[in-house]
């Protein structure tokens, strides 16, 4: 091979060599480019964090205890048996308050409706609670509820039609503008019916004329318009005697696993299931719900069994075989569910009975009311795994009466009548108020104060 032409070969190989790397160069550099982020102009919108102003606290009372049947010409008519004594507080001072109108109840007391004014960005505490003592020839025992704030849906889970049950749907909307209630009801005979509830203004239907017929009734109640307060009044009279008065509040929603703290079982004669009985109501549904039953203070399981629910409808268990004292209920499920407990002193004359409901977890200070009344106990239940410490104390007053709540277990501490007390813990805890003496009974959940407001982001 002659120079020249061993120069050309040369040459020509280079020439391929360089363009296959160019190639595979541009092969690489596509694949990168598919692969990876192209360069893009990105403008981030402006934005800015804001925390409201939290509004005034406004909480709505009971009122008066109706009495239903008085008049033989006209036994729909709702007449005044007595009115409440209302012990109310509030962290910085004692509220405001206003009357509202119940124009259908005859002999009508005053119905307040209590206001925390919010000043600066802490959230007004605030709390309220009514209770009521009877000794008449139609009704009989003790009552007690909470002040509280109107909500546009709630659940009564404790109404009874049967015979000698005399319950009212209490509906308050303490608000500037009317508001629209539907009323559904769930049990054995469904229905639904809807009421105009004017703005200031408390009415009251007999359950019996929404939930006729029907077995354990849980009634649904929904408010468009304005938010409204809704309460259970029950009353029960066996053969002539009456046996017990009741105040129930509406629990806000179903819970895949409700707490229900401060259920007081009593001596039963034989096997009287009617001393205790829990209800539940899976609305949406088939599920199966495990109930779990602790002593106040033990760890230990002192019953637990499974309740096979169908969709919206109502079953009640008795729980009778319990012994005397005091529990906190636990149900879990897959599906969210009501429950609710119904607790009997007796069955004769000078009984009473109450219904004790959910009790939702809490965990920033919050003000309890304790109203006039029996002794009062506070039920404290901790399902944590660490122990949690309350400080039971005066509202705007540091320190106070320290309780320890085991973890998985519950605590319980005596509490003055006609207190408003703050409760400051250092973990989530759930609780109740007991009030008892023979012929006297009322419990009810405490409900967490209004929470400091969130902050949130702005986009102009």
């Amino acid at each position: 091979m002659s120079g020249n032409r061993a120069i050309r070969v040369a040459a020509t190989s280079a020439r391929l060599l360089t363009g296959a790397a160019v190639a595979a160069a541009c092969v690489i550099g596509v694949i990168a480019g598919i692969a990876l982020p192209w360069p893009a102009v990105v403008h981030e919108p402006a934005q800015v964090d804001v925390t409201p102003l939290p509004g005034d606290t406004v909480v709505v009372c009971n009122g008066d205890f109706r009495a239903l049947g008085r008049d033989p010409s006209n036994p729909q008519q709702m007449v005044s048996a007595g009115s409440p004594r209302l012990t109310a507080g509030g962290a910085e001072g004692d509220p405001e308050s206003t009357a509202l109108s119940a124009g259908d109840l005859v002999g009508a007391g005053e119905l307040p409706r209590l206001t925390a004014v919010a000043e600066g960005r802490a959230a007004p505490l605030l709390g309220a609670t009514e209770s009521i003592d009877l000794d008449l020839p139609d009704l009989s025992g003790f009552a007690a509820a909470p002040c509280r704030e109107a909500g546009t849906e709630s659940w009564l889970m404790g109404g009874s039609v049967t015979t000698g049950a005399e319950d009212v749907v209490i509906l308050t909307n303490p608000g500037e503008v009317p508001s629209t209630v539907t009323l559904t009801v769930f049990g054995t005979v469904r229905g639904t019916s809807t009421a105009i509830v004017p703005a200031g203004t408390q009415i009251a239907l007999p359950l019996s004329s929404i939930a006729a017929g029907a077995e354990a009734p849980v009634v649904k109640v929904t408010a468009t318009g304005a938010p409204v307060r809704a309460v259970l009044q029950s009353s029960l009279t066996r053969t002539l005697d009456p046996v017990g008065i009741d105040l129930q509040d509406g629990v806000a929603g179903p819970q895949r696993h409700p707490v229900i703290p401060g259920v007081e079982m009593f001596q039963s004669d034989g096997d009287d299931a009617a001393s205790g009985v829990l209800r539940l109501l899976s609305p949406d549904a088939d599920t199966e719900a495990v109930v779990t039953v602790r002593g106040v203070g033990e760890s230990s399981v002192a019953d637990e069994f499974p309740v096979p629910l169908t969709a919206a409808e109502p079953v009640e268990v008795s729980l009778s075989s319990l012994d005397p004292g005091t529990y906190t209920v636990e149900v879990a499920a897959e599906s969210p569910l009501l429950a609710g407990v119904r607790v009997q002193d007796g069955g004769g004359p000078d009984s009473d009975f109450a219904w004790t409901l959910p009790a939702p977890e809490f965990e920033e200070e919050t003000l309890v009311a304790v109203p006039r009344g029996p002794d009062a106990r506070l039920v404290l239940s901790n399902g944590e795994e660490n122990d949690v410490t309350v400080v039971l104390g005066l509202p705007g007053v540091d320190g106070g009466q320290e309780v320890t709540v085991p973890a998985g277990s519950s605590a319980a501490v005596d509490v003055a009548p006609r207190t408003v007390y703050a409760l400051r813990t250092t973990g989530p805890v759930h609780a109740a108020v007991v009030m008892y003496a023979p012929g006297a009974l009322a419990t009810w959940p405490v409900w967490p104060s209004a929470g400091p407001e969130r902050s949130i982001t702005v986009y102009p």
